[in-house]
C-alpha cells in the first residue's frame, strides 16, 4: 500500500460522534491527524450503530452519513476469510476477541496495514501476519 490508510475501530468512531463521550475531544484530534478514508469492517459499523442508538435515535444515521462523506471504506468481505477468522478466535479465545477485532486483524493482513485508530488496549496484544505488532495511532502522530 503506497499511502497511509489506517484501520478504524469502534471506539474512536463512537467518541467522534457522541459529544458526551469522555474521549470525544481526543477522537476529534485523532481524526484530524489521519487521511480519509480509513479502512474498517461491517462489524465495526454494526457495533458503532448499536452503541450510538443508545445515545439517540439519529445515532446510527450519523454512522451511515460518515460513510457517505467518505470517512471510511469497507473494502473486505469475510466471505473467504472464515478459516482465518476461526484461527483468530482459537488463538485469542482466552481474551474473548470480538468479531470486529478479528475482522480488523484480517483487514490488516489483507492490506498490510499496521496503523489503527483504537482505544482498545487489546490491539497491543493482537498480532497480524505471522507476529507483527499493530501501530496504535495516538497523539501526536
Amino acid at each position: 500500500m503506497s499511502r497511509l490508510q489506517p484501520l478504524l475501530d469502534t471506539g474512536p468512531l463512537v467518541a467522534l460522534l457522541d459529544k458526551n463521550d469522555e474521549k470525544h475531544e481526543e477522537a476529534k484530534e485523532l481524526f484530524g491527524q489521519v487521511p480519509a478514508p480509513l479502512l474498517t469492517c461491517e462489524s465495526v459499523i454494526s457495533e458503532a450503530c448499536f452503541l450510538l442508538q443508545k445515545v439517540g435515535p439519529l445515532g446510527p444515521r450519523e454512522i451511515i452519513l460518515q460513510g457517505i462523506r467518505g470517512l471510511y471504506e469497507i473494502p473486505l468481505s469475510l466471505t473467504g476469510q472464515w478459516p482465518r477468522m476461526n484461527d483468530l478466535f482459537r488463538k485469542y479465545g482466552d481474551q474473548e476477541i470480538s468479531l470486529a477485532d478479528a475482522s480488523l486483524i484480517v483487514l490488516a493482513e489483507c492490506y498490510e496495514q499496521p496503523h489503527i485508530l483504537t482505544f482498545d488496549s487489546d490491539f497491543e496484544v493482537y498480532r497480524w501476519g505471522k507476529n507483527r505488532k499493530f501501530t496504535i495511532i495516538q497523539k501526536p502522530f
